[in-house]
């Protein structure tokens, strides 16, 4: 089903993923960030204090919802009482935009704490952008569609990652949202040019940007393996990558992603503001 809703619109400036510990130094001191992302499954619950600084945040902050738990790509249906609580969150918070993972973490009853990769088939295809309209539907609005970090590829795929996006976009109407670090993991995994994948990607559609950090190690065979970790500072091929978009796609709202070891305020404010002076340079 082609959705033709139009997506919420973030600020064209950087933002950042909101940690409770940073909130006094946000309030104090918003200059570096024009928005602020939140993950969904963290703000369900029905008050106390998060709740109570997630409302006063959004009277002064456009706000991103990334969900992590839907399983987008898992081969049973959408979690009804999931989908529901996401729901009423979006209902109050009434958020610039929402986006959630091209990946599965369900099985039967049981609930994987990763986000696991597909293999890009028509049969694939045809899943996700049925889970994608009903998200869509339930929620009133469109959604974006992350790219995932890979570590491995299925000999069964039938077009490229790329390609599937695309397809997913045009059926559904889903805007994308570009992680440019998964990007760069994918390609350091799996043997493939980081800058041919951007430039095949569907640029126009991209709603939002990620950036984030990663952790080296190697494989069995002493190669390097890149580990999608969202717990270090983003790396100077990841900032080149992005640099390389931006100038092919336009000033786009970029989020830096920090989730791990989460550094104080003004170590991420200064990578907000490295995403700033990249996105300066070029028009929205």
């Amino acid at each position: 089903m082609l959705d033709t809703r139009q997506p919420g619109r973030l600020p064209g400036g950087p933002g950042v993923g909101y940690k409770p510990q940073h909130y006094a130094a946000i309030i104090a001191d918003p200059d570096p960030v024009e928005w602020l992302e939140i993950h969904a499954e963290n703000y369900m619950g029905a008050g106390g204090r998060p709740i109570a600084q997630l409302r006063h945040l959004a009277d002064r902050f456009p706000i991103s919802v990334h969900g992590v738990g839907l399983s987008i790509g898992g081969e049973a249906p959408l979690d009804a009482d999931h989908l529901a609580r996401l729901k009423d969150l979006v209902g109050w918070l009434r958020p610039a935009s929402f986006s959630e993972h091209l990946a599965w973490s369900t099985h039967d009853s049981h609930f994987l704490n990763d986000l696991l990769p597909l293999p890009y088939t028509q049969a694939t295809l045809a899943r996700v952008c049925r889970h994608i309209d009903q998200v869509q539907d339930v929620l009133g609005r469109q959604m974006l569609l992350e790219n995932p970090a890979t570590y491995l590829g299925f000999d069964e795929s039938e077009m490229s990652e790329t390609d599937f996006l695309a397809g997913i976009a045009q059926r559904t109407g889903c805007g994308l949202l570009l992680d440019v670090n998964n990007v760069f993991v994918s390609a350091t995994n799996q043997r493939t040019d980081p800058y041919a994948y951007i430039d095949a990607f569907p640029l126009a559609r991209v709603g939002e940007i990620h950036l984030g950090g990663h952790d080296v190690q190697k494989d069995d065979h002493g190669a390097p393996l890149l580990i999608d970790s969202h717990g270090t500072p983003v790396v100077d091929p990841v900032w080149a990558l992005y640099d390389h978009t931006i100038a092919r796609a336009g000033a786009r709202p970029t989020l830096i992603e920090w989730d791990n070891d989460v550094p104080d305020w003004p170590v991420l404010a200064a990578e907000a503001a490295r995403a700033r002076a990249v996105l300066n340079r070029v028009p929205a």
